[in-house]
């Protein structure tokens, strides 16, 4: 067995790693995710809420 540490957001990375591929993201988008991983919303409220969003 092994101690899982808590995921920790490293935004910049993501960012960065992102960008390389030509992609974008916002605050907005980090929030939705934050509340994804922190159990706040499920997977089919996340989903939503991206096809919400204008492209």
């Amino acid at each position: 067995m092994f101690n899982e540490e808590m995921f920790k957001f490293n935004i910049e990375n993501i960012q960065n790693d992102l960008a390389i591929e030509g992609m974008a993201i916002n605050q907005n988008d980090i929030e939705m995710f934050k509340m994804f991983a922190n159990d706040e919303i499920a997977m089919p409220e996340l989903i939503q809420m991206i096809k919400m969003q204008s492209i």
